[in-house]
């Protein structure tokens, strides 16, 4: 069954404690919480505790691609000491995705940390936006990425909409590489609640069950008010 989770992301500007933060996400009803970067200036041990008091998983979290080059086995041992089981790539720039070339070289490097990562039962994610949809001869700078490389995708369906594509084509095509879902809407290429987009929300959540993901991320850049975003992303999930 999938589950539902955060991205710690959309509450960046909650000036509020971590663990406040944490007891914002359970009482709303989130199975998890995906991390993006800092942990709020708890110890990953202390992180943990917190965590498993409030019953809260956590999902590949979002990690600096230099991180994970310069010392995978550091950014492993703290990720597994809050029950991680794989990073994610959050962003790489358009130049790394505007020709067939910068494509696959972006694959193979991608792949070398992945295989290192892989050496400490670890796992890789790539989260796109919507510049990688680049057209490349008749197919997509991701098109070119995603056939090249074997490491998991964590398919943002807003920017894929916003991209000009269809997100549960996209999801119906890797599902065997897809764990986590972003369930991100996106309005006219503009950040917005989720339900008040563009992107089909239902036939997103569907299809991510039906090929086998284990997580609805819900994601929103740039909230109005992040803590109500805290509670009506998961109203709306759990209404999917």
């Amino acid at each position: 069954m999938v589950r539902t989770a955060i991205n710690l992301y959309s509450v960046r500007n909650l000036d509020l404690p971590m663990a406040e933060i944490l007891e914002r996400c359970a009482d709303a009803g989130y199975d998890g919480v995906q991390f993006s970067g800092e942990f709020g200036g708890l110890s990953p041990d202390e992180l943990a505790t917190k965590l498993d008091d409030l019953g809260l998983d956590v999902t590949a979290a979002h990690v600096d691609l230099d991180a994970m080059e310069t010392d995978a086995a550091s950014v492993v041992e703290t990720h597994e000491t809050i029950g991680s089981d794989g990073a994610v790539v959050p962003w790489l720039g358009a130049e790394h995705f505007e020709s067939r070339e910068a494509a696959e070289e972006t694959a193979t490097r991608l792949e070398n940390v992945a295989a290192n990562l892989a050496d400490h039962d670890f796992s890789l994610h790539y989260h796109n936006h919507d510049h990688e949809f680049v057209p490349v001869d008749d197919t997509t700078g991701y098109e070119v990425f995603a056939e090249v490389c074997s490491l998991l995708l964590e398919p943002d369906v807003g920017w894929i909409e916003t991209a000009g594509h269809d997100p549960v084509e996209l999801l119906e095509r890797y599902g065997d590489r897809i764990e986590i879902v972003h369930m991100k809407d996106m309005a006219d290429g503009d950040f917005c609640e989720i339900g008040d987009g563009d992107v089909d929300m239902q036939a997103c959540a569907d299809t991510a069950r039906d090929i086998g993901a284990e997580w609805l991320v819900y994601e929103h850049d740039q909230p109005e008010d992040p803590a109500a975003s805290i509670d009506h992303g998961a109203q709306f999930l759990d209404g999917l």
